[in-house]
C-alpha cells in the first residue's frame, strides 16, 4: 500500500470515528448542561467554596467569574512552581529551578489552556506540579471554555433575559461529569497500548549504543496525556510531547490521540442544536467545521507526502523531525488537527515541515481554530462567525440580518466584530514590536536574537510564536529560543490577553441577544442550516482570515517556498 493511501484510510477511520460518538457525546453534554439536579459531590464542591447554584447570573456576574477564578488559579500555580523544589516528588536536579519569568509564563500557559512550554517537562516539574498543579489546569481551563460555550449558546436559546447560567455549575459539571470520566477512560486506553503510569523519577537507567548511560524520567504520563488531548491542552509530560515514545508508543495510539484532541469539540454542535431546538442548526455548525477541516487536512497532506521534491521544502525532506512509527500521512493530520483545534501537542516537528506544510499549521491557527476549535471555545467562536455572516448576507439584501431569531443590530455586530480582530492584532502587534528588537548584549535574547533562521523561515517561527500563544494554541514552530525575559513576558501577555479579551467580548455579545425576544422568521429571512449558509460561513471564515494575514504569510512561508 502507497504512502498516501495509508494516510487516505487512517483519515478515513478517523472522520468514522468522530461520526460514531458526535450525537451521542453531543447528547450526553447537552444533557449534563440542561440538568435540574446535582450531584452529591457536586453539592459539596458549592458549599466549599460558597457559590449557590440555584442563583442564575448576567453576563457581567458570569465573566467576573471567569476572571477570578482564572486569576486565582493563576497565582496559585504561579507559587506552586516557584516553591516545588520544598515539596515531595521534585525532581532536584541542579540548574533546572523554575526562574520567576518562566513561572509566570508557564502559568499563564496552563490557565489560559495554551500549555505553551518554554522548558523541557521531564527535567523541570516534578510529578507533584505535574499532577496537582498542570493536570488540575487542563481540567478546569477546558471547562472554562465550555461553560463559556454554554452561556453564549443559552443567550441564543432564551427570550427577554438578562441571565446566562451559573459559571460555578457550568464548571464543576463540565470538569465532573464530561471531562474527568472520558479522561479516565483515555487513559486506560493509552495505558493498554504502552503509556506509561508510575512514580518513577531518575530510577531508570539505559545503556546507550556508545557505551555511555541514560537516565530515564518515568511519572504518571497516561493520566495526563488523555487529559491533555481531550481538553485542548497539549502541553506535554516530556519535551518531545506526543513524539515520545512514553507518552505515545504505537501508530494506533496515534490515532487514539488525534480522535481525543477531536471528539469533543466536534460533537459541542450537536449539544447547541439541542439547546436552541433545532438538530439542523446544529448540523450546519458542524458542516461548516468539516468542509473547512477536510479542506485544509486535504492540503496539508498533498504538501507533506508529496514533499519530496515536488513542493518546496523548509529545511529538509517531508520526513525530517518525522517519528518513524509514525509516517508522514498520520503525523500531517496529527499537526492539522492540534492546530485546527487549541491544542498544541505535536507527534512531529513543525519547524522541520515544507514550507506551505507550515504555512498550514499557521494557517489552521490564524482561523481562530474554529474548525473545529478548543473544547468550548471552538464553538463560540464559530458562532460569532455566523452571526458575522448573517450581518453580511443582510447588508447584501438590504434588510436586518437576523440569527436563530436574534436581530442583529450594529451594537451585536461591534461586539462580533471586536471579538475577530483582537487576535490578529495580539499577534501582529507581537510579532512586528520582536522582530524591531534585536539583542541587548550577551545574555539578553529579544525578538530577532532568538532566531535559529534568518530570513523567511526566521520571520515565520516568530509568527508561529506568537500565533500560537494568541490563538491559545501552544505548538512551537521550534527553532527560537523563547526562555528569556523578553519572550515569557511578551508570550504571557498575548495569552492572556488572547484568552481572555474574546471572553469577556463574547459574553457581552451574549447578554445583547438575550434581552432580545423572537423575531418571527419572513420571506426575507436566511435560513441558516441549509448548504449555502455552511458555504457562506466557511468563505466568509477563509477571506477574513486571509485579508487579514496573507501580507504576513507572503514575507514568511510563501516566501519560502519561492525562494527554496
Amino acid at each position: 500500500m502507497s504512502t498516501a493511501a495509508a494516510g487516505i484510510l487512517f483519515l478515513i477511520s478517523l472522520i468514522i470515528g468522530l461520526a460514531l460518538v458526535h450525537v451521542p457525546l453531543g447528547d450526553y453534554m447537552y444533557r449534563v448542561y440542561s440538568a435540574d439536579r446535582h450531584l452529591r459531590g457536586e453539592r459539596v464542591v458549592y458549599r466549599l467554596i460558597g457559590a449557590d447554584p440555584k442563583a442564575e447570573q448576567t453576563w457581567g456576574s458570569y465573566v467576573r467569574c471567569v476572571l477570578a477564578f482564572s486569576a486565582i488559579s493563576l497565582l496559585f500555580l504561579f507559587v506552586f512552581q516557584l516553591v516545588q523544589g520544598k515539596l515531595p516528588l521534585h525532581l532536584n536536579d541542579p540548574g533546572t529551578e523554575m526562574t520567576p519569568a518562566l513561572a509566570w509564563n508557564t502559568a499563564v500557559s496552563f490557565v489560559t489552556n495554551t500549555n505553551w512550554q518554554a522548558y523541557s517537562g521531564e527535567s523541570t516539574q516534578g510529578h507533584l506540579v505535574q499532577m496537582a498543579g498542570l493536570a488540575v489546569q487542563n481540567f478546569v481551563s477546558a471547562a472554562v471554555g465550555m461553560a463559556v460555550a454554554m452561556a453564549f449558546v443559552r443567550a441564543l436559546a432564551r427570550r427577554d433575559t438578562t441571565y446566562l447560567g451559573n459559571f460555578w455549575v457550568d464548571l464543576v459539571r463540565g470538569s465532573i461529569r464530561i471531562l474527568l470520566p472520558l479522561s479516565i477512560i483515555g487513559a486506560l486506553i493509552l495505558v493498554v497500548g504502552g503509556t506509561i503510569q508510575n512514580w518513577d523519577l531518575h530510577t531508570q537507567i539505559a545503556n546507550t549504543l556508545v557505551g555511555g548511560q541514560q537516565t530515564i524520567t518515568g511519572g504518571p504520563v497516561a493520566s495526563q496525556e488523555a487529559i491533555k488531548l481531550l481538553g485542548t491542552n497539549g502541553g506535554g509530560f516530556f519535551n518531545a510531547n506526543s513524539a515520545h515514545p512514553f507518552e505515545n508508543p504505537t501508530a494506533w495510539t496515534n490515532w487514539v490521540e488525534i480522535f481525543l484532541l477531536s471528539c469533543i469539540a466536534f460533537s459541542l454542535p450537536r449539544t447547541f442544536g439541542r439547546m436552541v431546538g433545532s438538530g439542523k442548526q446544529g448540523y450546519a455548525i458542524v458542516a461548516v467545521m468539516s468542509v473547512i477541516a477536510l479542506f485544509s487536512m486535504t492540503l496539508m497532506m498533498t504538501f507533506q507526502v508529496q514533499g519530496h521534491g515536488t513542493v518546496p521544502t523548509a529545511v529538509g525532506s517531508a520526513m525530517e523531525g518525522v517519528e518513524q512509527r509514525f509516517g508522514v500521512p498520520d503525523s500531517a493530520v496529527f499537526a492539522d488537527l492540534t492546530t485546527l483545534t487549541s491544542t498544541g501537542a505535536v507527534d512531529s516537528f513543525h519547524d522541520s515541515y515544507t514550507s506551505l506544510g507550515g504555512m498550514m499549521t499557521l494557517f489552521n491557527m490564524q482561523l481562530g481554530e474554529i474548525a473545529p476549535g478548543g473544547v468550548g471555545s471552538g464553538l463560540y467562536g464559530m458562532l460569532v462567525l455566523a452571526i458575522i455572516t448573517v450581518f453580511v448576507a443582510g447588508l447584501m439584501v438590504g434588510r436586518t440580518p437576523e440569527y436563530l431569531g436574534k436581530k442583529i443590530t450594529p451594537r451585536e455586530i461591534k461586539l462580533a466584530a471586536t471579538y475577530f480582530l483582537i487576535t490578529p492584532l495580539i499577534v501582529l502587534t507581537g510579532t512586528a514590536v520582536a522582530m524591531a528588537m534585536p539583542g541587548l548584549g550577551p545574555h539578553v535574547s529579544r525578538g530577532r536574537a532568538s532566531m535559529l533562521n534568518t530570513g523567511p523561515h526566521g520571520l515565520s517561527e516568530v509568527l508561529y510564536a506568537f500565533t500560537s500563544a494568541a490563538n491559545n494554541n501552544g505548538s512551537a514552530f521550534a527553532g527560537i529560543s523563547v526562555n528569556t525575559d523578553w519572550y515569557n513576558t511578551a508570550l504571557g501577555l498575548a495569552m492572556l490577553f488572547g484568552r481572555f479579551l474574546p471572553i469577556i467580548f463574547v459574553l457581552a455579545l451574549a447578554g445583547s441577544l438575550a434581552k432580545q425576544g423572537k423575531t418571527p422568521e419572513s420571506v426575507g429571512t436566511l435560513p441558516t442550516y441549509r448548504p449555502q449558509f455552511v458555504g457562506m460561513v466557511a468563505g466568509v471564515t477563509v477571506i477574513l482570515v486571509a485579508l487579514t494575514f496573507l501580507p504576513m504569510l507572503a514575507l514568511g512561508p510563501l516566501a519560502e517556498g519561492i525562494h527554496s
